[in-house]
């Protein structure tokens, strides 16, 4: 009975939590940041010559149904 009597929710007033009415505005966009956009190198951009074997695409064979 005593552990019963100690421990027990504060009931005034001044110990609740406030209920909130109105909900708070969203957080504010991010601005756009705009970057500065360099001019394309003058020698021209360097392309391997074995660049086009890493992307070929191997013919496709036709299967017989």
């Amino acid at each position: 009975m005593e552990w019963e009597d100690e421990c027990r929710t504060p009931r005034l007033m001044q110990n609740q939590i406030p209920a909130v009415f109105i909900c708070p505005p969203p957080p504010p966009r991010k601005k756009p940041v705009a970057g500065k956009r360099r001019p394309p190198p003058k020698e021209g951009y360097f392309h391997p010559p074995d660049l086009d074997s890493l992307f070929s695409v191997p013919a496709r064979k036709e299967t017989c149904v």
